[in-house]
């Protein structure tokens, strides 16, 4: 059993008021979660179910969007999550596994704590390469759509009926035909936000190398994205460069914003590490991201941070904290707690098991 220490009792105490993504605000946290980067299984350190992390909101109001990752196969459609696939079964038929508690934990996450939950594609162990055609890529998308998007008892689904809020792409190596995917995953949510009010949001992870080699076709004015979630770490233009004016870049990420997305009111995040050994470098302390966060109030373009991933911010004590307070997010009642996990986590039993880390294309 995962549990907060401390904060069960008040979790039937405390109404959580807080909201999902707000594009006209600079105060955004993203945080991945599905990969247990921290440790696949040791106990106090093993990721936790997605609704412990949504149910942070009881130390502070910070995280709007959380991706859960990854989906690692899109022809024969296949998740991974890591140590959180444990307790998920077999779809007769399929690759894909049901999961009944990330089931629960979504709607969990939307309706209590106000999160905005995507599904992340990708990872650095994607190894498809996209499509064959676009024809394929097209009905590939609507596929996608089926399974994730609003409940269709016609299909397998991961998530049973509960449907996440949009879709994030996080490709590290070159993909084909990803523009008429992207493009007919937009053409659906779209339709459904005519048809119910639903606001569905579609982003990129790409590197902060400019123009990034695995998303730069999709980022050439092709498809409309409404973030775009930088991965300023792995390469030489990371945030560990950000006092470099020859390194840092993001004056480049928001020119492009400015004039070739798709998508002119596009917002860009700067992502971080969460902790140490969370990528394989680029990893700032708190205090040295503290500047970087006041930068990037300085550009209408700046929509938040983004970090990977949960396990390695759970412990990595005050860094969260930290940086909501330097976007001018409200402060903790108290500081973040560890999670802790009774007794050992199970190998995983379906799916691919093991952990898909995000980041594989380094400069």
């Amino acid at each position: 059993m995962v549990s907060f220490q401390g904060l069960s009792a008040l979790l039937t105490l405390v109404q959580i008021v807080s909201a999902g993504y707000n594009s006209g605000s600079f105060k955004n946290i993203a945080v991945y979660w599905g990969q247990n980067s921290m440790n696949v299984g040791t106990p106090g350190i093993a990721q936790g179910r997605l609704s412990l992390y949504c149910a942070s909101e009881l130390t502070l109001a910070c995280i709007q969007i959380i991706p859960v990752a990854f989906l690692v196969s899109l022809k024969n459609p296949e998740i991974n999550l890591a140590n959180q696939q444990d307790g998920c079964a077999t779809i007769t038929g399929s690759k894909l596994l049901y999961c009944k508690d990330v089931e629960a934990d979504i709607v969990t996450c939307q309706k209590t704590y106000g999160k905005t939950i995507l599904l992340s594609i990708g990872g650095a162990t994607y190894t498809e390469g996209g499509f064959d055609s676009a024809a394929a890529a097209t009905a590939g998308a609507q596929n996608i759509w089926k399974i994730f998007g609003p409940y269709n008892s016609g299909v397998p689904r991961p998530f049973g009926t509960s449907a996440v809020d949009g879709f994030d792409f996080d490709y590290e190596a070159t993909v084909n035909n990803m523009i008429p995917f992207g493009v007919e995953l937009r053409r659906l949510m779209d339709a459904d936000k005519a048809s119910t009010g639903k606001n569905w949001l579609l982003t990129v992870a790409p590197q902060c190398e400019f123009p990034d080699r695995a998303n730069g076709a999709m980022l050439d004015g092709q498809v409309f994205f409404d973030i775009v979630m930088i991965q300023f770490y792995n390469n030489w233009c990371g945030v560990q460069n950000f006092n470099n004016p020859n390194a840092w870049n993001y004056p480049v990420w928001h020119n492009w914003a400015k004039t070739a997305s798709k998508n002119p009111n596009v917002k860009l995040m700067i992502g971080v590490p969460g902790g140490p050994g969370a990528a394989g470098s680029g990893y700032v302390d708190a205090a040295t991201l503290a500047p970087i966060i006041q930068y990037g109030k300085g550009y209408d373009t700046f929509t938040g941070i983004m970090m990977w991933d949960a396990s390695r911010v759970w412990q990595n004590p005050g860094f969260l904290d930290a940086a909501a307070s330097n976007l001018g997010l409200p402060a903790p009642t108290t500081t973040l707690t560890t999670i802790t996990t009774a007794g050992p986590t199970p190998t995983p039993t379906g799916g691919t098991g093991g952990t898909i880390p995000q980041w594989g294309q380094v400069s």
